[in-house]
């Protein structure tokens, strides 16, 4: 590709090329080569994308909603032939259950609703822990999704459950716990609160998962998602409502920084 583009740019030294032509040319050379390196498992209704752990340090993580259990079988077959650790979000006990006799190592936990093959245990960010809080027992589904897939991905996880405002002496019951983690997740439902509680009380990047717990007005977690947008407490991030993969992914590719 180098030479190709030096004799690009001789080119357009001697005239030959216009500048708009020049650049062109090397922009189709870099998408070609992108196209070269990365390297895709074309399936019948899906393209693995084979290079996410070599770029982002974790296999591509497969999305069952949505799919059918034909289609995630197909999937999950296939991340196998190359990974020994990889996961699924939102799966079903019938994929898990299609899945065992070809896979007889892969796990499903049924409150996280992530389906996984664990081959590697390696604690990559130790002395890092994650803490993952929630406002409620009714949050720890979402909760569960953070904390798992941050497990996968190496970290090491401090489950902290059912310390929400409307108990709020239960949180500080924990608060040592939660201050001395290097990243909290905060997931939480109804009005979201605790997001904004727990920010004003920590040093650490917070990341607020609101979900979808609550009455009519909490709108399916759109009330606690607008109260975490709207926290004055500094250093609070959000993700998507009920995202707990999101959160803890995010949380890991902060615990992970040097």
């Amino acid at each position: 590709m180098s030479q190709r583009v030096s004799e690009l740019l001789e080119a357009y030294k001697l005239g030959q090329l216009s500048a708009e032509a020049c650049e062109a040319g090397i922009n189709k050379l870099m998408s070609q080569q992108i196209r070269d390196e990365v390297t895709v498992s074309n399936l019948q209704e899906a393209v693995i994308d084979l290079d996410r752990a070599k770029r982002q340090g974790f296999p591509e993580v497969v999305y069952c909603e949505g799919k059918t259990d034909a289609q995630c079988i197909e999937i999950f077959k296939e991340l196998n032939l190359h990974y020994g650790t990889y996961m699924g979000t939102r799966g079903r006990e019938s994929i898990f259950t299609a899945l065992q006799p070809s896979i007889p190592d892969l796990q499903y936990d049924a409150t996280s609703r992530i389906l996984y093959r664990r081959s590697d245990w390696t604690l990559r960010n130790e002395n890092r822990p994650i803490a993952v809080v929630t406002a409620g027992t009714s949050d720890i589904p979402v909760a569960e999704e953070a904390a798992l897939t941050a497990e996968l991905m190496g970290n090491d996880v401090k489950r902290i459950y059912d310390v929400g405002v409307a108990g709020i002496h239960r949180l500080f019951h924990r608060l040592s716990d939660i201050q001395a983690a290097n990243v909290v997740i905060v997931v939480a439902g109804m009005e979201g609160a605790l997001a904004s509680v727990v920010g004003g009380l920590v040093t650490k990047p917070i990341i607020a998962v609101p979900t979808s717990v609550g009455y009519g007005a909490n709108f399916k977690g759109l009330a606690a998602l607008l109260s975490m947008l709207n926290s004055c407490a500094a250093g609070v991030g959000v993700v998507n409502i009920d995202n707990g993969f999101g959160a803890g992914r995010l949380a890991h590719v902060i615990n992970s920084q040097r």
